[in-house]
């Protein structure tokens, strides 16, 4: 029978030092950074969270921000998953784009802010086209290296079938290389997120990047840390479900074998 008391210890096992983090912070900002322009205690912070949930604020720039990635993310996965599919069925591709792969794909995407600004403006266009960049890249390599990694008698049985090449990519490659797939889509949306936010603290005037520096100009750094913590929060939560749903479509094509 399992002891109550050693689950309860178990289970609050990893809060421990999150918790004793950030009670000695209070400690601080209360203590000797109480007269500190550009700290807050997080007591301060969950009243600004709370005041920023309550007049809508928090929504509506979250919204922005995680509209912005998923457009971003989604152009970056068709266009990636497709290229990498073409790269690594054909070495003769690969060759021929291996220079302008490893010329372009070395730019950081916050360089590519001026010229986005230049081209769509500020707004939503901007930044899902910089997010598009970023998560293009990682995409599309482990795409190409999951492809190369399939059972080459299962692209023979695709050739002697006569399959076409998008009947070979749909029924053979794509089921092939789910799992190493959803590897890549995490990792795409983890860059999206955080190429969002960076675009919007550099330059978009919109979402949770642009609201975190609102706060640092105004000097409230109960605002910023409020911020700061939800962005935490919303990354977090964002990839918890991609790997929910990656152990999910597992088990599914595991009891599907």
């Amino acid at each position: 029978m399992t002891d109550p008391m050693g689950w309860v210890v178990k289970k609050l096992k990893p809060w421990w030092f999150p918790v004793a983090a950030l009670g000695g912070y209070e400690w601080y900002a209360r203590t000797i950074g109480k007269n500190s322009d550009a700290i807050a205690p997080p007591t301060a912070a969950i009243k600004a969270f709370v005041t920023a949930v309550t007049d809508g604020s928090l929504w509506g720039a979250t919204g922005f921000t995680l509209g912005a990635a998923a457009l971003g993310l989604l152009i970056a996965a068709v266009l990636g998953i497709a290229s990498g599919i073409v790269l690594g069925l054909s070495k003769r591709t690969a060759r021929m784009a291996f220079f302008s792969i490893e010329v372009f794909r070395p730019v950081p995407s916050v360089a590519l802010i001026p010229l986005s600004m230049l081209v769509f403006g500020f707004g939503l266009r901007m930044e899902f086209s910089i997010v598009a960049f970023a998560s293009f890249w990682p995409l599309m390599i482990l795409t190409q290296a999951a492809v190369q990694q399939v059972e080459p008698r299962l692209l023979e049985v695709s050739r002697v079938l006569g399959l076409s090449p998008a009947q070979r990519a749909f029924k053979i490659i794509l089921p092939a290389i789910v799992p190493r797939l959803f590897v890549a889509m995490r990792l795409g949306v983890s860059i999206a997120l955080v190429v969002a936010v960076t675009v919007e603290v550099a330059a978009n005037p919109n979402g949770m990047g642009y609201a975190m520096m609102i706060a640092q100009q105004s000097m409230d750094p109960s605002l910023m840390l409020a911020w700061l913590f939800w962005i935490g929060v919303v990354g977090y939560a964002i990839n918890f479900g991609a790997l929910r749903l990656e152990r999910w479509v597992n088990r599914r094509m595991g009891a599907v074998a």
